[in-house]
């Protein structure tokens, strides 16, 4: 078993009768999913979920576990997704993917959030390995750039698969990856961007997380806020 399926089987171990469950997206999270759908079909787990992503819901679907559009809540009993960078005081960057705003919105809705790692995405600093995805109206993503670029951001729309467009989240937005300086810390780079005219979202969660799990060499360790 490596430390992913780990982390994700310590994880489903928070999952209670009755409750509403948020799926998170990327292959630490699929773990999850299975051992939820494998805990609901053979021990009789009674939970229905929500997905982050349309491909997080296909395979909860595909593995007959129940589910609920998002359009149809407004709060979850647990949400439990990866992350691409954890700092020590547990602000992640998450968004790779770039199903941004789901991520967001389910993790604030949440009662709990847990995110589950390997040790590989501890940084010392947000942006140390990963650029920042920062999802942009389409028509306002050279004057969301410009206003980026003014607070120190290098960086430009993603492109897509294809190399030949930009990058298209699920309901229509365009992603600018940024990098910024180190010296710009977290919850002031939160602030800034959040201000920002023409961003739908971005992938700093700051002050989200209520529990990190991470695995390391078949270990689990617990963060908790």
């Amino acid at each position: 078993m490596n430390d992913k399926q780990l982390v994700a089987l310590q994880a489903a171990k928070y999952v209670k009768n009755g409750m509403l469950v948020g799926l998170g997206t990327g292959s630490t999270a699929n773990y999850f999913i299975d051992e939820l759908a494998r805990l609901h079909n053979e021990a009789g787990l009674d939970i229905t979920t929500v997905a982050s992503s349309t491909i997080s819901a296909q395979r909860a679907q595909s593995l007959n576990l129940p589910i609920v559009a998002l359009e149809h809540i407004s709060h979850i009993d647990l949400y439990v997704d990866g992350a691409d960078e954890i700092t020590p005081d547990k602000t992640l960057l998450k968004g790779r993917g770039s199903d941004l705003v789901k991520e967001k919105l389910l993790a604030k809705a949440a009662k709990q959030f847990i995110t589950v790692a390997d040790s590989s995405k501890l940084v010392s600093y947000i942006g140390q390995n990963f650029v920042i995805p920062i999802e942009v109206i389409p028509f306002a993503w050279q004057l969301a750039k410009k206003n980026l670029q003014d607070i120190g951001g290098i960086g430009d729309l993603r492109p897509n698969a294809a190399k030949d467009g930009f990058w298209i989240t699920s309901h229509g937005s365009y992603v600018l990856d940024m990098k910024f300086d180190k010296s710009i810390d977290a919850a002031t780079l939160n602030a800034l961007i959040n201000n920002m005219p023409g961003v739908v979202e971005h992938g700093i969660f700051l002050g989200l997380t209520d529990l990190v799990l991470i695995a390391d060499n078949g270990v689990v360790s617990e963060y908790q806020n």
